[in-house]
């Protein structure tokens, strides 16, 4: 098992090293991302620096399988990163950068960028050191960037169709979530009554809000809503 530590630092440095790397991301979040959400992630960094400072490294893995090892901690870092991300911070790092290209490029996600960035690092760790580390850590870089994607659920997209007979429900909307709405009228097939239908686009966090409002302004009101669309133009994301 010695062979898949190739890296030998004290405990102290690892903490002090992880928080001076984050520095100029830091910069870059206060910037160009938003300054509660530096705040915010300036928090999980410093906590992550005690810990990794007094929280012993185990000298062998919990399981014997190596294979298990990777896939749930990849798991669990997803996990951690996910929900991080959906509460307005993250871990530092990469993650850092990957929001600030999220919010410039439409279709990137966070847990894209960490597979091409950690794709390169484990194609030097394959040359360099040994080649099943670095097969080890995609699978793990792979299962903690699947996870990440699932949970950040302001980096989901989600369209919503809606019917509803009450003439203010697209203002209601449109005010409340500073979402752009369009609505035409239709008609019922079996009532032939006068409907309204509303179209809009939210991310997977917005749904509970939309949901309540729509629910207030018409208890009676049919939605339906679809995922993980692709959007070409002007929609705003909001991640941080």
């Amino acid at each position: 098992m010695d062979r898949f530590t190739f890296i030998h630092l004290p405990i102290s440095t690892v903490g002090i090293l992880n928080f001076l790397f984050n520095i100029p991301l830091l910069m870059l979040a206060w910037f160009k991302i938003s300054k509660k959400f530096c705040i915010n992630t300036l928090l999980c960094v410093g906590a992550q620096t005690i810990f990794l400072t007094i929280v012993p490294i185990l000298e062998k893995p919990i399981l014997d399988v190596i294979l298990a090892n990777a896939v749930i901690g990849g798991i669990i870092a997803g996990v951690g990163s996910g929900f991080m991300l959906r509460g307005g911070s993250c871990s530092g790092g990469i993650d850092i950068l990957g929001m600030y290209l999220s919010i410039k490029m439409p279709d990137f996600s966070i847990g894209k960028l960490a597979v091409v960035f950690n794709a390169c690092v484990y194609a030097a760790c394959a040359g360099l050191y040994d080649l099943e580390i670095a097969i080890y850590s995609i699978i793990y870089s792979y299962f903690m960037s699947q996870m990440v994607d699932k949970i950040h659920y302001q980096n989901i997209k989600m369209s919503a169709t809606i019917f509803t007979k009450v003439d203010h429900v697209d203002k209601v909307i449109t005010y409340s979530l500073r979402r752009g709405v369009t609505y035409w009228k239709g008609s019922g097939s079996y009532t032939d009554e006068d409907t309204y239908v509303i179209m809009t686009v939210v991310s997977k966090q917005e749904v509970n809000r939309l949901k309540q409002i729509v629910h207030d302004c018409d208890p009676k009101a049919f939605v339906i809503f679809n995922e993980g669309m692709n959007i070409d133009g002007n929609f705003e994301k909001r991640l941080a």
